[in-house]
């Protein structure tokens, strides 16, 4: 019988939340974007959007186990922001650059559809991914 322990990413992810804020630093997330996420697309480049979560910045933030939302203004104009935290590639401090990086696994439409098992690759922000072809 398998132990199904649930992530700690959403807890990481809050408690470096909580330590920016303690500290009067800034956080911002890194989030690769996908259909799941609801974001302002003109503000996506390479499938990545960094999005600022100080409480300055956003409103109704609310970090949850499984998503991250949040109302900001982006170039005047308010949106409402939903990330799931799968999505979250890194949380860190504006200032300094210190918080963590987290993996992220892409599954393609051939993985939801097949009975093999499930294949991904690893996907970092700003550097290349690659792939083994069979």
């Amino acid at each position: 019988m398998a132990d199904h322990t649930p992530s700690t990413k959403p807890y990481l992810i809050r408690a470096l939340h909580q330590w920016c804020s303690d500290f009067g630093f800034t956080p911002f997330i890194a989030v690769f974007v996908d259909q799941q996420v609801e974001v302002p697309m003109e503000f996506v480049k390479n499938d990545e959007i960094v999005l600022n979560l100080s409480t300055e910045a956003c409103h109704e933030l609310q970090l949850e186990n499984d998503w991250i939302s949040f109302q900001a203004r982006f170039s005047g104009v308010p949106k409402k922001i939903f990330v799931p935290i799968s999505n979250v590639l890194a949380i860190y401090a504006r200032e300094n650059g210190q918080g963590m990086s987290f993996p992220f696994e892409v599954i393609t439409p051939d993985d939801i559809a097949g009975d093999t098992a499930r294949k991904s690759k690893q996907a970092t922000p700003s550097r290349p991914a690659l792939k083994i072809v069979k």
